[in-house]
């Protein structure tokens, strides 16, 4: 059986499209975060920017602020995350079948 560099290449230049393809898609997925039962919520983009935070102005009071730090933190940390998924999903989806399942390699950071 011969090496088939040209079909090999082919691939590749497939995979780089698909790729290009993902993360032009992945920017406008969005992922939102919630904490203190809703009283704070984050929206992260696929890119894991924040591009919304939204604050119950029951929290703005004195009195809150090292609370209202902390639900800050966690939906931001939870929309971060969720964002980060959605995007591993997406470019999974977008490569699937491009790729060998290659044990330990990781695309994770392409979502980025």
């Amino acid at each position: 059986m011969a090496f088939d560099l040209t079909g090999m290449m082919g691939k590749v230049k497939e995979l780089q499209d698909k790729m290009q393809q993902a993360q032009q898609e992945i920017q406008h997925l969005t992922a939102t975060g919630e904490a203190g039962g809703g009283l704070v919520r984050a929206t992260a983009s696929g890119h894991r920017k924040i591009l919304k935070l939204e604050i119950d102005e029951s929290l703005l009071t004195p009195q809150d602020r090292d609370m209202l730090a902390d639900l800050v933190v966690a939906a931001v940390n939870k929309a971060l995350d969720d964002a980060a998924e959605l995007a591993r999903q997406e470019l999974q989806r977008k490569t699937s079948g491009l790729m060998p399942n290659v044990p330990g390699l990781d695309l994770s950071g392409f979502g980025a």
